[in-house]
């Protein structure tokens, strides 16, 4: 049930967008005068099949991953005299420049939507004020301590663990101060507190910065169970079961989930004494964590997928109401603040400041598809609009076969005065041909090695 509940929330996002994006093709080219022969969704066998009354077939294919606008143009074949001013190359450049971009800016524009939906019902954020400091970590050595709220990050004003960690994402891969600026509830007073970091998460597999920093909010965990459990992997064979909830480990009453994985990780080829409850039963376990690597460090693990219960308490939750006009800006502004999250994450990978092992493919956006389907129709709204921004960003890469390849070739001619020339237009669409097919089985390959 869980598989099929994932294929279908996976189809339906990535149908939605494709149709969202390829119509947004099909409508500027119908305003520009271009006759439009096909309007796909999906390849393979058609399901579905039916022609307007300009003579364009729509077609609802098997395979509802992709899909295309299949315009006339004569490149492709003869096109008679009377149709010709309806053939897309004989439209000015600055029409088939509009034309190719529409349906990036119409994923754009859905995101936009789709946000303002969700934040029509409110918004609850969590106050960036520091719940537990890591022992040793980055943080501790820098002076955070519990209970600071942080108010700035390089001047800009953060409202919440949300903002934070966007914020955080732009020291990914760099070295030197992140300049953060807190209020000390004891003095209440704001002042500087930088944070030295080195190269900081560039080989990461799974940057985490608020983890990597070692701050966390304030969370009162109310119990700590087993999703899942592998059967090959130690804690299995030590007697673990899904849904054992944990009570203690060492003999230290588990009261904090960091702090349990971190005893876990630092106990590779230890034992660790677990105490869970199953059923009225209370029983003791022993277990000797396996030794795997991560991030370039052994650490131990058990193979259990952990699901906790708990709350933020009341004081740390702001809650933030909209209503239709107000709802407009947050909108705009989040699928602003996303497009470039999504635009400088590239970049990052590009100069290597982010490790190509965060790329990710269709196995990983199925899986979140089916998480945030699962958990609700507004977390499944938002997952859509990320990745609406993500197939905006992407179709607007200067990568031939996509279409910021074709907006390339337009500005070029624009500059020059006169269109590229179809031979090297072919050879560079052969050349991201290939690009795309090697990221594809690249993200696919790193799918199929990450653990989930």
């Amino acid at each position: 049930m869980a598989l099929l509940q994932t294929l279908f929330y996976t189809f339906l996002a990535l149908g939605v967008l494709v149709t969202i994006h390829e119509f947004g093709h099909f409508w500027v080219a119908r305003r520009c005068g271009v006759k439009v022969e096909r309007f796909s969704i999906g390849f393979g066998t058609p399901l579905l099949r039916w022609r307007d009354s300009q003579d364009t077939e729509f077609v609802l294919a098997l395979l509802p991953l992709g899909g295309y606008v299949k315009m006339l143009d004569e490149r492709e074949g003869d096109v008679s005299e009377s149709d010709r001013p309806r053939a897309f190359n004989t439209k000015t450049v600055w029409q088939r420049m509009a034309i190719v971009a529409a349906g990036p800016l119409a994923n754009f524009l859905f995101a936009a939507v789709a946000f303002w939906l969700v934040f029509l019902s409110g918004e609850r954020q969590l106050a960036p004020i520091v719940g537990e400091v890591k022992i040793g970590s980055l943080a501790e050595q820098a002076g955070f301590k519990s209970g600071m709220e942080i108010v700035a990050l390089e001047g800009m004003p953060i409202a919440s663990w949300g903002g934070l960690s966007r914020q955080l994402f732009n020291y990914v891969g760099t070295s030197g101060d992140i300049p953060f600026t807190i209020n000390d509830n004891a003095s209440s007073v704001q002042r500087a507190l930088p944070v030295n970091v080195v190269s900081w998460l560039r080989e990461s597999e799974e940057p985490m910065p608020l983890r990597d920093l070692g701050i966390s909010p304030p969370y009162e965990l109310e119990s700590l169970t087993l999703a899942a459990v592998s059967d090959d992997g130690s804690g299995y064979k030590a007697g673990l079961r899904a849904d054992d909830q944990l009570i203690a480990i060492n003999g230290e009453t588990i009261e904090d989930v960091g702090r349990f994985i971190e005893t876990v990780a630092s106990s590779a080829g230890s034992v660790v004494r677990l105490e869970i409850q199953r059923e009225q039963a209370r029983i003791n376990v022993e277990a000797i964590p396996e030794s795997v690597e991560r991030n370039g460090k052994m650490v131990g693990q058990l193979g259990v997928q952990l699901a906790r219960t708990g709350k933020f308490p009341p004081e740390v939750m702001r809650d933030v109401d909209y209503n239709v006009i107000t709802a407009i800006p947050r909108s705009i502004n989040e699928t602003w603040t996303s497009s470039i999250f999504v635009l400088k994450s590239i970049v990052k990978l590009v100069t290597g400041d982010l490790s190509p092992k965060n790329v990710s493919g269709i196995i990983t956006i199925a899986k979140v598809a089916g998480d945030a389907g699962r958990s609700g129709i507004d977390n499944f709204i938002r997952f859509v609009a990320i990745l609406s921004i993500m197939l905006g960003v992407m179709n607007l890469l200067p990568i031939p076969v996509l279409d910021g390849g074709h907006l390339m070739y337009y500005i070029i001619e624009i500059i020059k005065g006169s269109p590229v020339s179809d031979s090297f237009q072919k050879i560079g669409y052969q050349a991201g041909f290939t690009m795309l097919i090697g990221l594809m089985l690249f993200a696919t390959y790193n799918d199929i090695m990450r653990p989930f």
